[in-house]
């Protein structure tokens, strides 16, 4: 029998055995909102399978497992052959298998399926975001190989499909496979053009060897990877394969695995070519032209790996608010408390509404939606990835010191929460990206406006905030230094139009006091008093 003094009491259950889709009620209308009706019950049918299973304790417990047990670099067998081999414990490949499954490197080639995949996604990396590095890289490797027709026609069927295929073999013997990106090097980082590995012809037309170094590879236990290396005509894309047909290994010699803030289930590393077999994609001397698609579809997933952080993060601060009691009743009715639970509420359900729409306009695929996400992508990839710590720091905060502690999951979320703000570009890189677009392309600035106008008229702070914006945008010159002040703009504006125009009206109205009315402080939990914030925080609470 236990001691009176060990009877645990005033302690919030786990978040666990629940639908992780059903309970998103932004993310259930989004999926509403953005499919066809002929497809819409599957879809929401696939979901709620995988938010069942991103919910239970099996698989929570693989994420543990995975994080607890990071991928070790094998260099050599025991009797000294080179093998460059990646050991991950049987979690992850349960949570990458799963991932494959249920179709997150699947998007390309079925209706809707990129707000299906991004859902998707949203749901199940909130269990481990880890492996969604390579579920993401392959899913975005489709696009950049298109540009070479040949290419795409063998590799395209490998990457979309939705079988696992463990192990290091020739691609035409695999099921499924996945593929990595290796672009940045030491001395460049992502200024690419610096790259110095090189790629020199070899006698069959389109294929090279390379020799150089990539100061960070992802994904590097994949099938194939696309990479960038300075030709005879420039900088240029190559496909490399791990395994050669003949069944021989591709020389990739992984020199280490990065030693990371977060993400500790994934490997990042660093490899050397050293007369490494490649195939060119698309011309020589256009490489950045040629995997920028790849690049634009992995940003976009970084919106959706930090909506589906903010998403857990403010799930998991509701649920414990809702069972823990303190000075005479729950935290979640106190009012100070229901004022950052909704500013927090606010921040994810923006980011959700904003990704899905972003992954709409990959799936209409028409010319005003493509000139949409050359603007809207890199913006929101700035702005919704850099609310994504801020938002953990403060879901941890509402747990006190139980979220402090490892086994409350918070920490690992918070390690996570600026990972997304630096892959693919980090936050200087994508506000120079809208300079190019607002300079370059006047379609991209066009789709955009006459995006968020279709909610002109119905929120005076939100046609305050298009006025000004315009007003910013009137003047262009010397402007990279306010760089960051317009992009945050240019983000909210978005975010505040499809809020009011989808979300309840306690949602809009509060989004737009404070995110484009000032009517907020310099903290979550300083929105205006007189808001429903109980609605708001409802509405966010996790419960299918």
């Amino acid at each position: 029998m236990a001691a009176s003094t060990h009877t645990v009491t005033n302690q919030a259950p786990p978040l666990v055995g629940y639908d992780v889709f059903a309970a998103d009620r932004a993310l259930v209308e989004a999926v509403g909102r953005h499919l066809d009706p002929e497809i819409l019950e599957e879809a929401r049918d696939d979901l709620s399978a995988l938010g069942r299973s991103a919910g239970s304790a099996q698989v929570q417990e693989w994420g543990v497992l995975a994080n607890e047990n990071p991928p070790k670099l094998r260099t050599h067998d025991r009797y000294g052959n080179r093998i460059d081999e990646v050991e991950f414990h049987p979690a992850w490949h349960r949570l990458l298998g799963k991932g494959v499954s249920a179709g997150l490197t699947a998007a390309w080639n079925r209706p809707g399926g990129h707000v299906r995949r991004a859902a998707s996604f949203v749901v199940w990396t909130q269990a481990e975001a880890g492996h969604g590095c390579p579920l993401s890289m392959t899913h975005a490797a489709v696009p950049a190989l298109r540009t070479d027709p040949a290419l795409a026609a063998e590799w395209e069927p490998r990457l979309t499909s939705t079988v696992y295929d463990q192990g290091l073999r020739p691609a035409s013997q695999k099921a499924g496979v996945l593929f990595g990106m290796g672009m940045t090097e030491k001395q460049g980082g992502s200024d690419v053009r610096a790259n110095t590995t090189e790629a020199r012809p070899l006698a069959e037309d389109g294929t090279y060897e390379l020799t150089g170094h990539k100061w960070f590879c992802s994904a590097p236990m994949s099938d194939g990877f696309l990479v960038l290396a300075q030709a005879p005509g420039g900088l240029t894309c190559f496909l490399v394969p791990r395994v050669l047909e003949d069944d021989s290994q591709n020389t990739f010699r992984i020199q280490r695995l990065k030693d990371k803030l977060g993400n500790k289930s994934n490997a990042s590393s660093e490899v050397e070519f050293d007369g490494t077999w490649a195939r060119r994609v698309g011309d020589e001397g256009r490489g950045v032209r040629t995997i920028i698609e790849m690049v634009a579809a992995t940003r976009l997933d970084c919106v959706l790996g930090s909506a589906s952080l903010m998403r857990q993060a403010v799930a998991q601060a509701i649920h414990h608010c809702t069972y823990r009691e303190a000075f005479g009743g729950r935290l979640v009715d106190k009012p100070l408390m229901r004022n950052v639970l909704a500013d927090l509420a606010l921040e994810s359900e923006a980011a959700t509404t904003l990704a899905l729409r972003l992954a709409a306009a990959y799936d209409d695929g028409s010319e005003q939606e493509r000139a949409f996400l050359r603007l809207a992508v890199p913006a929101a990839k700035y702005w919704v990835t850099k609310r994504c710590t801020p938002v953990a720091v403060e879901a941890l905060e509402c747990l006190g010191g139980n979220g402090y502690v490892e086994e409350s999951g918070m920490p690992r979320l918070l390690r996570e929460s600026p990972l997304n703000s630096i892959w693919e570009g980090a936050g200087n890189v994508q506000a120079l990206d809208v300079l190019r677009a607002l300079q370059r392309e006047p379609g991209a600035l066009d789709a955009y406006l006459r995006e968020v106008g279709q909610a002109r008229g119905a929120d005076h702070r939100l046609d305050g905030a298009i006025k000004n914006l315009l007003a910013e945008l009137a003047d262009l010159d010397g402007v990279e230094g306010r760089a960051r002040r317009l992009v945050e703009r240019i983000a909210t504006v978005l975010q505040g139009s499809l809020l009011v125009r989808y979300a309840p009206p306690e949602v809009a109205d509060a989004f737009c006091a404070s995110r484009l009315g000032g009517d907020w402080g310099s903290a979550f939990g300083t929105l205006p008093h007189s808001l429903d914030l109980a609605t708001v925080v409802e509405r966010a609470r996790p419960v299918s």
